[in-house]
């Protein structure tokens, strides 16, 4: 895998614990429903400093979670050596969207400005609520304060601009709330 490569990935889970005596691994999924999970092929892990693609043998709901079998791995010791590691996909891979929406992983480290251009800090994350996403938004050394800020993420609301290409959000927000 060439090294520009984790720049077009996106993270979409993470190996849990083994499960059971065949070499299974629990795995908590980011995608939802959390099964699509296994709709992504292959898998990219970074092992030991390199991005390694595996193939994953099975997949399928267990309880009020997901477990996956990984080509190549037969034991609960071998699944161990993996547990911990985040599952990533090509951003090619995921299903193109309508003009205007974006995945997560596309907003999270993204600069937030206010529409007089004071910088806010860096989206660190998103939160669901139910009603409305939330931009979890983080200081950086630049921004006016050190404060963390709860943004919603209502597009033509609070959000006002999003331009990937200089990685920033412009929000109608002010800076006291």
């Amino acid at each position: 895998m060439t090294q520009g490569m984790a720049e077009k990935l996106t993270l979409i889970g993470k190996l849990a614990a083994p499960y059971g005596i065949k070499g299974w691994l629990k795995v908590y999924a980011y995608t939802d429903p959390m099964n699509n999970v296994f709709a992504y092929q292959p898998w990219q892990i970074k092992r030991g400093g390199q991005w390694v693609s595996v193939k994953l043998e099975a997949g399928k709901p267990h309880g009020k979670g997901l477990i996956a079998k990984l080509a190549g791995i037969e034991t609960p010791e071998q699944a161990k050596e993996w547990t911990g590691a985040e599952i990533y996909v090509s951003m090619d891979q995921l299903p193109a969207l309508e003009s205007g929406e974006y995945y997560w992983s596309q907003l999270e480290n993204l600069l937030v400005l206010t529409e007089s251009g004071e910088l806010l800090g860096r989206v660190d994350h998103l939160i669901e609520t139910g009603s409305n996403d939330v931009l979890v938004v983080q200081p950086t050394a630049e921004s006016r304060d050190q404060t963390e800020r709860l943004i919603p993420y209502l597009p033509d609301q609070v959000i006002t601009e999003i331009d990937l290409e200089n990685g920033t959000i412009r929000v109608d927000w002010d800076p006291e709330f």
